[in-house]
């Protein structure tokens, strides 16, 4: 065990869609051009910005989540994945100081202030003069009070403003504006329901960070932000070695990796690998049967982009069905439970899917579950202990049909399904239930960190083995 000293930068914004992702890919592509080897966080639950960031530095991106993994938690995952790079940038989340708690110790200003990090804010000039200097200062004095080190105007419309802004923030926030980059469509990701589209799904992605890259190297001061890195002695009390793998792995666990599904924290990856699994790659969109398994892992992603695609795969659907029949262990995250569901409306059109899970979806226009939900595990399973508290999070606009739909929700259907939690925040399956157990499958809409449940990968490579024999 032993501290870190990796300098470190967190990058925020006041509020949401301001800028700070445009930024973090821009100083991130810099640096990997200047051979700087620099490791990525992003501070919340969040799967697609993380792969943004693991596109522009060249090395995987870990979340940090006070709320779900604690202080200790976000320390060690820290100490841990940033030990080999001299430099680490966390991307903060929503804006500045949101979060759960009223003291705001989930927030990226607390996170800030639990990794002794400094922040560069990142504003988003539009409609604003020399007001942008009251809404810095209102950052800076929030608690908990987070050592904003320099700003970056985004969205600029012209010199008169950037000049306004400036000179207001450095005379009355006492920190440097150090960029001041005007408005760039070729650098915007597009968003959809679910946040940034993906990278997977972008041709231009590698283009955009380029573009990015450029945009922060011209209009912002590169040296000044380095120089605002910074390097303090954090403890942490992670283990100074890696994990020690399986000499040879005991089972094979397919895990659906693709564009339609790709909502996969790394930590879980390594969990079940750490567990003894050989992770088997399986593409749902073009791949028209399963390998030898003796498990199957089906995240979260965006089934609606390709129902047509996965409809039209009917070999692939059949084969799962027929695993399922077999007895193989399924591990089914809110995307992967609608691939099991029977059906899927969407859009004015139905979409015959797995049919393993008994009921059908449909697709509301508001999200049905969104942030952070907590449960309570109501029976002992393979999976979860009974009484076990969970937190995790969703995010889904879909749910099961109401009974006065084409068929009944899940909980009119026979007693053969049962639920492995209580909902006591969030929404799950139907606003009072989730985790639905049925033969060796386990499907939910919230979404599981392994480092907050380090049974599950445990519970899960026993089930595959089990199956093996």
């Amino acid at each position: 065990m032993e501290d870190t000293n990796t300098s470190r930068l967190l990058i925020s914004a006041p509020q949401k869609s301001a800028g700070k992702t445009t930024v973090s890919l821009g100083v991130l592509h810099n640096l990997q051009q200047e051979g700087v080897k620099v490791q990525s966080f992003k501070k919340g639950p969040d799967y697609i910005d993380p792969m943004w960031l693991k596109l522009a530095s060249g090395t995987e991106c870990h979340n940090l989540d006070p709320y779900l993994l604690g202080a200790e938690g976000c320390l060690d995952s820290f100490g841990r994945y940033s030990t080999e790079s001299s430099m680490a940038l966390i991307e903060g989340n929503h804006g500045l100081h949101d979060g759960m708690s009223l003291d705001g110790f989930d927030s990226s200003a607390g996170l800030a202030n639990m990794l002794q990090s400094p922040v560069l804010l990142v504003i988003n000039s539009r409609g604003m003069g020399r007001g942008a200097a009251a809404v810095v200062t209102g950052m800076q004095k929030m608690q908990p009070e987070p050592n904003i080190v320099g700003v970056v105007l985004n969205q600029v419309r012209s010199a008169r403003q950037q000049e306004k802004q400036k000179s207001a923030i450095e005379r009355f926030c006492g920190i440097p504006v150090v960029g001041s980059i005007p408005i760039d469509e070729a650098v915007t990701i597009p968003e959809r329901h679910l946040g940034l589209t993906t990278v997977d799904e972008m041709e231009s992605a590698r283009g955009i960070i380029s573009r990015a890259g450029e945009l922060v190297a011209q209009y912002c001061d590169m040296d000044a932000i380095k120089s605002m890195f910074k390097a303090t002695p954090l403890h942490t009390a992670y283990l100074d070695s890696k994990p020690l793998l399986p000499e040879h792995a005991s089972v094979k666990i397919g895990i659906f990796h693709d564009p339609t599904f790709c909502f996969y924290y790394p930590e879980n990856l390594a969990a079940l690998r750490e567990n003894g699994a050989e992770l088997v790659l399986i593409d749902s969109l073009h791949d028209n049967s399963l390998p030898d398994l003796d498990g199957l892992y089906i995240g979260g992603g965006f089934p609606e982009s390709f129902f047509e695609e996965l409809s039209a795969n009917r070999k692939l659907l059949l084969e799962v069905k027929e695993r399922v029949r077999s007895g193989i262990p399924v591990y089914a995250e809110c995307g992967g439970l609608i691939y099991l569901c029977e059906t899927a409306h969407f859009k004015g059109k139905k979409f015959k899917l797995a049919g393993v899970l008994p009921f059908e979806i449909g697709y509301q226009k508001n999200p049905v579950g969104y942030g952070y939900i907590s449960l309570k595990s109501r029976c002992q399973s393979r999976w979860f202990d009974e009484g076990a508290l969970v937190k995790a999070h969703e995010f889904h606009y879909s749910k099961p049909l109401s009974a006065s739909g084409t068929k009944p929700s899940l909980s009119a259907t026979s007693s053969a399904e049962r639920y492995q939690f209580n909902v006591i925040r969030g929404y799950g399956i139907d606003g009072k239930q989730d985790g639905i157990l049925h033969q060796n499958i386990f499907a939910s809409f919230a979404h599981l960190h392994a480092a907050v449940n380090p049974q599950w990968a445990r519970g899960f490579v026993e089930l595959a083995t089990e199956y093996q024999r």
